[in-house]
């Protein structure tokens, strides 16, 4: 008997920022934007995995770390999670050209 384990579905508390910085990421993210995601955090410095430091340096936009503070705790573990699920969709050549970015170190 084999059984799956599936992962409970957690409720958004506050749609509207919730969507807001789930839009934010997704455009981030998008083939369209990707690269130039990544350049700017280059130059601001940043790891990819630093969330919290992305959102202060402005870089998903201004608005998205309000939006990102109002939220409570649950909603802000979902956004977390949503980013970094999204940060290693990045295609593989586009993650070879910013590995300092990705770097553990």
């Amino acid at each position: 008997m084999t059984a799956l384990r599936e992962q409970g579905v957690i409720p958004v508390a506050d749609p509207q920022n919730f969507d807001a910085v789930h839009a934010a990421i997704e455009a981030a993210f998008s083939a369209a934007g990707v690269k130039d995601f990544l350049k700017s955090m280059q130059r601001a410095g940043l790891r990819i995995r630093d969330f919290e430091l992305v959102l202060g340096k402005g870089i998903l936009g201004a608005p998205a770390a309000a939006q990102y503070n109002r939220l409570g705790n649950g909603d802000q573990g979902l956004i977390r999670e949503f980013y970094l699920a999204s940060l290693e969709q990045v295609a593989p050549e586009l993650r070879v050209q910013f590995c300092k970015l990705y770097a553990y170190y």
